[in-house]
């Protein structure tokens, strides 16, 4: 399991901003705060050591006795979303309960992040619009079968649907990780992450937004080195005449 610290955000909506060489860049705005450290797992009480951080405080109407009395010993308001992050030790004893994080402690703009969120449902869909299926030709001779999905049968063996067969169905509204999107900046005053790129989910949806687990270093695609021109002047003219 990788040991990862992470915030719990709000998926605010997409916009643009424009790097230092001119470039316009789309990112999606995440809302990483204020969040909390409500509780501390450790391995002597609970046989492995993690972080429960909060996000998004909620009205005392809404909590229990239990949670009112919780959150009332480590001086927070009660929180709406409780994410685990599992940490070694010595990570988990730099924290303490009632702490809160900032985007800027935990993150490092520029370096690439792994978020987690909750795909837009798209209710019921048949096969074309879920599985991409390419359907009946619309011609002669076919008649209520455009858009259908086809045989799904095995004949005498084995008698019966194999398991897994694509097919119509609810679409949507699953839990989806995008890895290794660069976190183009972070303003700390407001909490807000710029990921550079889309993420799953709605406006307003929670996500979760942690240290990329596969890489370091951010390689953004088509920025490679220069290809070496050729020395056939007409392959170099007709790449001059296309700009390049």
């Amino acid at each position: 399991m990788a040991l990862r610290i992470g915030l719990v955000g709000k998926k605010v909506g997409m916009t643009q901003v424009y790097a230092d060489d001119g470039e316009r860049i789309p990112v999606t705005v995440v809302q990483a705060g204020p969040c909390y450290v409500v509780g501390i797992r450790t391995v002597d009480k609970d046989g492995y050591s993690a972080l429960i951080i909060g996000f998004d405080e909620k009205p005392q109407r809404l909590a229990n006795r239990a949670e009112l009395g919780q959150y009332k010993d480590i001086g927070v308001k009660p929180m709406r979303v409780l994410r685990e992050f599992r940490l070694d030790a010595a990570d988990v004893a730099k924290y303490t309960v009632g702490q809160v994080l900032k985007p800027s402690e935990v993150f490092e703009a520029k370096l690439p992040v792994d978020v987690v969120g909750t795909s837009k449902g798209k209710g019921f869909q048949g096969v074309i619009k879920k599985h991409h299926m390419k359907g009946m030709k619309a011609t002669h001779g076919t008649h209520e079968y455009f858009r259908h999905g086809g045989s799904i049968g095995c004949r005498l063996t084995p008698q019966r649907v194999h398991k897994g067969k694509r097919m119509a169905g609810q679409m949507g509204t699953e839990t989806k990780t995008v890895q290794n999107l660069q976190l183009f900046q972070i303003l700390d005053e407001e909490n807000c992450l710029l990921i550079r790129g889309s993420i799953p989910g709605a406006a307003n949806d929670y996500v979760i937004v942690t240290k990329a687990a596969t890489r370091v270093e951010y390689k953004e695609k088509g920025k490679a080195k220069e290809e070496v021109r050729s020395k056939n002047p007409l392959k170099a003219s007709k790449k001059a005449a296309a700009g390049r």
